[in-house]
């Protein structure tokens, strides 16, 4: 192999092993633009489950009010339906 055939071999070797560094950085840098889109969606499920979290709360805080006030609502209208069945037994 004369020096004209190793340089142009060397050359080609050269240049296959730049292609090859040059895809492995395009692909690095799309794994980094995928790493930093993930984290990007992983911040907006946490501000999304946050947000729920505290809607659920103030959601069953609600409940417990309305369950307080259905159940006193009902203590009244028993307590009326009893007076006026005393009245109309009275009045019989």
């Amino acid at each position: 192999m004369s020096d004209t055939d190793s340089i142009d071999l060397a050359q080609r070797r050269l240049a296959l092993a730049l292609d090859a560094l040059d895809a492995a950085a395009d692909r690095r840098r799309e794994a980094d633009r995928a790493g930093a889109a993930l984290a990007t969606q992983v911040n907006a499920l946490d501000s999304d489950r946050a947000r729920l979290a505290s809607e659920l709360d103030e959601t069953t805080a609600r409940a417990r009010v309305l369950e307080t006030a259905s159940r006193e609502v009902k203590r009244r209208i028993d307590h009326a339906i009893e007076t006026i069945r005393g009245v109309l037994e009275l009045e019989e």
